[in-house]
């Protein structure tokens, strides 16, 4: 593979952070690397393979000899600054929700629809972490027995809301144990020892943004026939992303035909041997790069149904892992 001058924007983040550990974990091919971020963190540095890097602005002209621009730096600055690196001569694959749905931008998992990348116009569209974790996990399901409808429930790990959420966590475990009041500021409420039924903004439909996330992001990257309805939750969890996911499907189901089908499958692990309580967990998780699959079994109360239980690193495959995948699979198919 040709190096690349690559950039990564919101780089002091907790994605952005990841970004850089995972490109430089995989060895992709870099020729230099531009870590980018807000004016106030210019004085700076991040370590990239064992040197030194100052941090520069995120601005327009920063991306003049870019190749590659990885961002994590939200959707107002992705809105801002994507078209502009992509006038400069960069590739931009954006994490934030801004690009998602429009219809000239791919929206890619490279498990799952990499033919995605030939159409795309400079600018290539992150999914969102549970949504991302779930078609892995779906894709060779459907191939087998035709997914008609899919009811997903998440329990999303705090670091999914940024660093000052991973701190806040931290902070309410040590109040609790100092037996001071526990604060809080990231969540409307208290996410020590609590589960929130609320993740980003509630919509007029009564469901939340991050629910609908999933519903329209899955149909754009999966398929648009399946019927999909989620309900997402914080828990208390660092990192790590767990799903409980119910599908209904045009063919019977065979448990047998799924554990191979899952085995088989790129980017999935399958940890399914309940009796000796080999299941996935999010702390087994952590610092890992696949989409771990469990709990299959079938759905007793319907006619071609399926249970299991789904987990990933939000911060690996969820976000930066994911980025760099679409990356590596661009520089395969001679698209950049």
């Amino acid at each position: 593979m040709k190096a690349l001058n690559v950039a990564v924007v919101g780089a002091l983040g907790a994605v952005g952070g990841e970004m850089l550990k995972t490109l430089e974990q995989r060895a992709f091919p870099i020729r230099s690397i531009k870590p980018l971020d807000v004016a106030v963190n210019v004085s700076r540095e991040i370590v990239f393979a064992g040197r030194r890097v100052a941090v520069q602005e995120a601005r327009e002209g920063a991306f003049e000899d870019v190749d590659l621009a990885l961002f994590s730096a939200g959707s107002e600055a992705s809105l801002a600054l994507a078209p502009a690196a992509v006038r400069e001569g960069s590739v931009v694959v954006d994490n934030s929700s801004a690009w998602r749905m429009e219809a000239d931008v791919p929206l890619v998992v490279p498990e799952v629809n990499p033919e995605a990348l030939r159409l795309h116009k400079g600018i290539i569209a992150n999914p969102n972490c549970s949504t991302i974790q779930m078609v892995v996990a779906l894709k060779p399901l459907h191939e087998l027995f035709k997914i008609r409808r899919v009811v997903v429930s998440t329990y999303q790990a705090v670091s999914g809301s940024g660093q000052r959420a991973i701190d806040e966590l931290r902070r309410q475990a040590e109040q609790f144990c100092r037996g001071e009041a526990v604060t809080h500021e990231v969540y409307p409420y208290q996410i020590l020892f609590n589960a929130l039924p609320h993740i980003d903004v509630f919509l007029e439909n009564g469901y939340t943004k991050e629910e609908m996330k999933m519903v329209d992001e899955t149909h754009k990257i999966l398929d648009p026939a399946i019927a999909v309805t989620a309900t997402t939750v914080r828990i208390p969890a660092f990192r790590g992303h767990s799903e409980s996911i119910n599908i209904e499907t045009e063919r019977k189901a065979d448990l047998a035909q799924a554990r191979e089908a899952l085995r088989a499958a790129k980017g999935v692990v399958l940890a399914d041997d309940p009796q000796r309580l080999v299941y996935p967990l999010a702390l087994g998780s952590e610092g890992t790069d696949d989409v771990y699959v469990g709990r299959l079994r079938l759905d007793e109360s319907v006619e071609n149904g399926m249970n299991f239980w789904v987990v990933a690193d939000n911060l690996r495959k969820g976000a930066a892992l994911n980025a760099v995948q679409i990356a590596e699979k661009m520089l395969e198919m001679n698209l950049i």
